[in-house]
């Protein structure tokens, strides 16, 4: 007698997005700022495995809701705690067109390789002040 698989009710019409529970559940997530988890999750959503996403502070604040210097921010905070990093600059031009800045997300894997968790390592993070 085989055993029918058993499978999740997940709505998959338009892709599901999966977060690891380790990463969730880390001091360097949690000390995330409101802004920087909701771009970690929008920067998700562009993620393909063969190629750097490319996210730029303009789609960010437009995704996010919010004024570029929030969008700008969450960024430096994503790279500085090691959820992103930087794979190529932005570049602007009125001639040949522009291209955003391109970012490798260290959670997921990359040209087929496993991710780097570099959010993980304890030089990216951050320091917490205590308020008395």
């Amino acid at each position: 007698m085989s055993r029918k698989k058993h499978r999740l009710p997940f709505d998959t019409k338009g892709g599901v997005i999966a977060l690891g529970r380790r990463m969730l559940e880390s001091e360097a997530y949690r000390a995330l700022s409101l802004p920087a988890r909701c771009l970690l999750l929008e920067l998700q959503i562009q993620w393909r495995n063969d190629r750097p996403v490319a996210f730029g502070t303009r789609e960010a604040a437009e995704k996010l809701r919010c004024d570029r210097r929030v969008a700008m921010k969450a960024f430096k905070e994503l790279h500085s705690a090691g959820f992103i990093l930087l794979e190529d600059e932005a570049l602007f031009n009125s001639r040949t067109g522009s291209k955003a800045r391109t970012w490798i997300l260290t959670w997921m894997p990359y040209m087929d390789r496993p991710p780097s968790n570099d959010w993980e390592s304890e030089k990216n993070h951050p320091v917490r002040k205590m308020h008395h």
